[in-house]
């Protein structure tokens, strides 16, 4: 709950801007611009304070410029040790309910960047023994925002709090592929048939289909960590458009000086400020990756729904956890939950990305002002995509059981299992035998004996388990 839902005293302060008057409650650390946020931007109704690395980096990229602007003379000492103080506070999360502006908004960012400046010149007020919007001792345009602009402040955060938000989504991808790899090493000896185009192909164990599962997602590891690079790269001191303007020529170079020490990641500042100002590619960049992980993991969900269908008149080969009851009418009956929510959320990671892209796309001239959505969208995905992972894996997939008997008697019941007969008995004379396996109901392995194609002891040798589901000389000995 923010501020803003609590039961006030009643009291107020008295704010200006350059639009008129505004009452201001006293609890309120934002003041008369935040306000104006909140009249304005009923939207997603998704607040900053949903997502505390956001305002964890806005206080890192404020403290950064208090520090710079100290350094260089432009900023009291005294101030700017209140200033630091309250962004240290801001960090830790004590103001988190202060963060009040809805993530969808006009403006570019002003909105949220205006709110960060608020809350902390607010509490540096107090640090400095004044009252919450006495701005003449510590004011949020002249002193927390010194040297400059939402256009630079904003992205840089942004960009902070997403290579956090990134180790954490890389940190619950590795778990879930250590599970899958669990599973493939617990079904490792469990033979079933393997299925193209959702027919019949050739046998293969259940733990090779599992640790399918967990080499397709430790590819993304890689993928995210390698564009997650592309962030480090900000455009501290670019203020409005990216000419440096109303910023010390030494201000860019000490500001990410002080936010490599703060964050402790190695950020450099933009080689060509213009252009990085203006530019979203890294969040396209980034998008992607999420969209793929995504798409990864529903058709992973599509699988496991689909192995687990029935129990009775469908595949059957796998059990997943029963989590709730799946119908109100049909007793017994149990669904695959928590499949179908990963799905729903690749679905929203998709969509998100195309809002991404388009947002992008629509920047103009110097400025792309649809910074807002994007930045909510990938901070939502991001979110979604940990849940979502988090709860396939302890909620699926490490209780997974397999059906092996099923399993085993589909591989000797089905028609696929000529495909490894192949190389011994010819093309021609294989296509013969599935197509009397299809017309008569015998299985494949009753039919050689029948027609004296193979002994049994070399058919049992080439059907043994071991030798179907990997490359096998023709000439090799059981």
């Amino acid at each position: 709950m923010d501020i803003t839902q609590r039961p006030l005293s009643g009291k107020v302060r008295l704010e200006h801007d350059l639009l008129g008057d505004m009452n201001v409650p006293v609890e309120y650390y934002f003041g008369i611009q935040t306000m104006r946020a909140l009249e304005n931007f009923h939207i997603s109704r998704v607040r900053l304070y949903f997502f505390p690395e956001f305002i964890k980096a806005l206080a890192d990229v404020k403290e950064a410029a208090a520090m710079t602007n100290r350094d260089l003379g432009l900023l009291d000492p005294v101030i700017a040790s209140a200033i630091i103080e309250a962004c240290g506070e801001v960090r830790e999360g004590g103001f988190n309910n202060q963060f009040v502006v809805d993530m969808v908004q006009g403006g570019a960012g002003t909105s949220t960047n205006m709110n960060a400046n608020e809350v902390i010149a607010n509490r540096a007020l107090e640090i400095l023994g004044h009252q919450k919007g006495e701005y003449k001792f510590c004011h949020p345009n002249n002193h927390v925002n010194l040297s400059q602009s939402t256009n630079d402040a904003y992205p840089t955060a942004i960009k902070i709090a997403l290579i956090r938000s990134i180790e954490k989504l890389i940190t619950s991808l590795k778990w879930l592929v250590d599970a899958f790899q669990s599973k493939g090493t617990e079904f490792a000896h469990v033979i079933k048939m393997g299925r193209t185009q959702l027919q019949d192909a050739v046998p293969m164990t259940l733990g090779q289909e599992f640790e399918a599962y967990a080499a397709t997602l430790a590819e993304e590891v890689d993928r995210l960590e390698q564009n997650m690079k592309l962030f480090l790269e900000v455009n501290m001191g670019a203020t409005a458009i990216g000419t440096g303007i109303n910023s010390d020529p030494d201000y860019t170079g000490l500001c990410v000086k002080h936010l490599r020490s703060i964050t402790t990641l190695p950020i450099v500042a933009a080689k060509n400020m213009i252009e990085a100002t203006s530019d979203t590619g890294a969040f396209i960049m980034n998008s992607s990756a999420q969209k793929r992980l995504a798409a990864k993991l529903s058709k992973i969900c599509n699988d496991l729904r689909l192995l687990s269908s029935g129990p009775r008149a469908g595949f059957n080969e796998i059990n997943l956890p029963a989590m709730q009851p799946g119908s109100s009418i049909m007793p017994g009956k149990v669904n695959p939950v928590i499949p179908e929510v990963v799905n729903q959320i690749a679905y929203r990671v998709i969509g998100n990305d195309l809002t991404v892209t388009m947002a992008a796309e629509a920047g103009q001239l110097e400025l792309n002002v649809m910074e807002p959505i994007i930045v909510h969208c990938l901070f939502e995905s991001i979110e979604m995509l940990i849940n979502g992972m988090d709860t396939l894996r302890d909620k699926c997939i490490t209780g997974i059981t397999a059906n092996e008997q099923i399993c085993r008697d589909m591989v000797y019941n089905s028609i696929g299992l000529v495909t490894a007969l192949n190389p011994y008995l010819g093309y021609e004379a294989s296509t013969e035998l599935a197509k009397e396996a299809q017309k008569t109901g015998k299985g494949i392995y009753e039919l050689v004996l029948e027609h004296n194609l193979m002994s049994k002891e070399d058919l049992d040798c080439v059907l043994l388990p071991e030798n179907m589901v990997k490359p096998r000389r023709k000439g090799d000995r059981c």
